[in-house]
């Protein structure tokens, strides 16, 4: 999905409403069992892509969220890489 679809979806809904990300996983390799894992979206990131990288598609937009110390420690990273690059 490119961000005018995903601008397109969101025109339909209360801009009040929260925004959440849902992971969804199988539970084991041969089971038809689901976990969903459901995270407030906590940042956005612009992923650069990797020139090196065959099947990367060039830039994309990251919708951050997870539990609030690992999504604190990621950003912090990302951060502290973007100001030493």
């Amino acid at each position: 999905m490119n961000v005018g679809e995903l601008i397109e979806i969101l025109k339909g809904y209360d801009a009040a409403a929260e925004v959440e990300l849902a992971v969804v996983a199988s539970v084991g390799d041969a089971d038809e069992e689901i976990a969903v894992d459901r995270y407030v979206v906590d940042g956005v990131w612009l992923w650069p892509g990797d020139e090196d990288d065959d099947d990367d598609n060039g830039p994309a937009l990251w919708l951050i969220g997870g539990e609030e110390e690992d999504v604190e420690a990621f950003m912090d990273a990302i951060e502290n890489d973007e100001d030493a690059g």
